[in-house]
């Protein structure tokens, strides 16, 4: 299956987001690396009735890093401290046979006990990780002014170095460190770009059976990055074996994301 969007690159519609909505979200310092693998590496990791997406011949796995900010329940305000946090997750990217396309989370990293206890409930892999973001988020201990990126959008860096540390607890357990400099002078639009963050919504499991959960955001301002730091152990716990530097390497200063109501799959199961 080739999944490949257009060569003119051009951003797909959003579909109609499915009420209600369950969460307002905003993601702020997003740092995208994604390494090709074999479609056959992520077959392994798909729900039922879900099959890889391909770009370029092959599947892909990406380790994300950003800021979530302001996290509400439905339409309501951010959630005072547990709606703010740092999250890097490891995913996949999958394709329903009508074309739906989403991603599939192999971990999620966050730094707040009680999301993860919660997440962890409704069948998303969240793990409990001390996370620090470099340079400190504003407002959050930095001391930083709260610069302004592409489209007014608030979380940019002004081509300064991002990134985050990860250290899941145990002496024996997984850390990673990644961050990237941004070129905000190089917008990414390009097909491959495009086709690896422009997902509305994400494949899963819940209660033995495979679900969709669906959201709608506006086109990520998106950069080209160059790697400025990165020794990972993420994705290999997660099951996925990598080499080498990262084949895409991008950054976002961020975008705001809402949640709909999820689906179920009909599969032949």
């Amino acid at each position: 299956m080739t999944g490949n969007l257009n060569t003119a690159g051009v951003w797909p519609r959003p579909p109609a987001l499915p009420r209600p909505v369950f969460s307002d979200q905003r993601w702020l310092d997003a740092v995208f690396l994604h390494w090709r693998i074999p479609e056959a590496a992520a077959a392994a990791f798909m729900p039922e009735g879900v099959q890889p997406d391909v770009f370029d011949g092959s599947s892909w796995v990406g380790l994300i890093g950003f800021r979530m900010e302001q996290a509400a329940l439905g339409r309501g305000p951010g959630i005072p401290y547990l709606g703010s946090f740092n999250e890097v997750n490891v995913r996949l990217y999958s394709r329903e046979p009508d074309g739906t396309r989403g991603v599939v989370f192999l971990s999620l990293d966050a730094d707040r006990l009680p999301v993860v206890l919660a997440t962890r409930a409704a069948g998303i892999p969240y793990v409990w990780s001390r996370i620090r973001q470099w340079p400190p988020f504003p407002g959050n201990g930095g001391g930083r002014q709260h610069a302004t990126g592409a489209a007014g959008t608030p979380g940019s860096r002004n081509g300064s170095a991002v990134g985050y540390s990860v250290r899941r607890l145990g002496a024996t357990a997984a850390r990673s460190n990644l961050g990237v400099i941004p070129k905000l002078h190089t917008a990414a639009a390009d097909p491959l770009s495009i086709f690896l963050t422009a997902r509305y919504g994400m494949h899963g499991r819940f209660h033995g059976r495979t679900i969709y959960v669906p959201n709608t955001h506006h086109e990520w301002p998106l950069f080209g990055a160059e790697v400025h730091q990165l020794s990972d152990g993420l994705v290999g716990a997660a099951g996925i074996n990598v080499s080498g530097p990262p084949e895409s390497v991008l950054y976002s200063p961020g975008v705001r994301t809402r949640f709909g109501r999820p689906r179920v799959l009909e599969t032949t199961g």
